[in-house]
């Protein structure tokens, strides 16, 4: 069961995370009959509009009720740990494997990947366009000491950010480096306004409106990001809404729709699928 304690820390979650019962668009526990599944996901799976659009389907198709809670891929993890999600949606491979391998988890599956981005002003003052890699681009902000926006979050897209900076051997601070403690959208926000670089996942820059950044450098294994469906193990955990909703977002028909999502209105889609079922 879950402590008061957790329930309290897990409401303080939403209400940060703006994820409360006024935003859930129709992610209620109305018409369920198979109780509440809390999926644990990152900013960027809900900054891109991709829970909006698949939820509601689940939810209609399952009788599962489903409260989404929207933080950082760390803290995802950290509410699986717990026990105070059923079900994960997130993008940090290596913690995964660490958290799998503590036996948190009873299933982990391939879902889908978009890239990682590195984005900043148009005129590019740190020449990051002529870099031959992530690596290499981080290297040229730090020697110019050009403003940028880290998360800070020890969310997915932070720890990516991270091992660049290790694999340019640079650790970053000094006043240029501003950590905003934020989600993507919002980073993604303060670095438009400050006129700061920044690395954020492709859907959520395509997806985040009025914008003054531009893709800057793009391409490479180094920055591909791939999501995992991860079924939480643990006392209390909405078992059964839990796997229903790895087998649903796995399926056939689903990757379908994440392989079309985006593509209207942007011209691209904003992630692959990556399930092989």
């Amino acid at each position: 069961m879950r402590s008061t304690a957790a329930a309290l820390a897990l409401l303080a979650t939403l209400a940060l995370a703006a994820c409360g019962d006024d935003d859930d668009s129709g992610q209620s526990e109305a018409g369920s009959d198979k109780g509440q599944m809390i999926l644990a996901t990152t900013t960027s799976t809900q900054d891109s509009g991709l829970l909006d659009e698949l939820v509601p389907d689940f939810q209609d198709e399952s009788g599962c009720s489903v409260k989404t809670v929207a933080v950082g891929s760390g803290e995802a993890l950290e509410l699986g740990e717990k026990g105070d999600a059923d079900v994960l949606l997130v993008h940090s491979p290596e913690a995964e494997q660490e958290y799998m391998s503590s036996g948190h988890g009873v299933s982990r599956e391939a879902v889908m990947h978009n890239d990682f981005i590195v984005v900043g002003p148009e005129d590019d003052p740190a020449g990051t366009k002529r870099a031959g890699s992530a690596a290499d681009a981080f290297t040229s902000i730090s020697k110019a000491e050009a403003p940028f926006a880290s998360r800070a979050d020890e969310s997915g897209t932070h720890t990516k950010e991270l091992s660049i900076w290790e694999a340019a051997g640079i650790e970053p601070n000094g006043s240029w480096y501003l950590e905003t403690g934020q989600g993507m959208g919002e980073t993604l926000t303060i670095a438009s306004q400050k006129q700061a670089y920044t690395l954020s996942d492709r859907g959520t820059f395509l997806a985040t409106d009025n914008l003054d950044s531009d893709l800057l450098v793009e391409g490479g294994k180094d920055l591909l990001n791939p999501y995992h469906v991860i079924v939480v193990e643990g006392e209390g955990v909405n078992r059964e809404c839990a796997q229903e909703f790895s087998d649903w977002i796995t399926s056939p028909e689903i990757q379908d729709q994440i392989a079309s999502f985006g593509t209207a209105e942007y011209g691209e889609p904003l992630f692959v699928p990556d399930a092989k079922g």
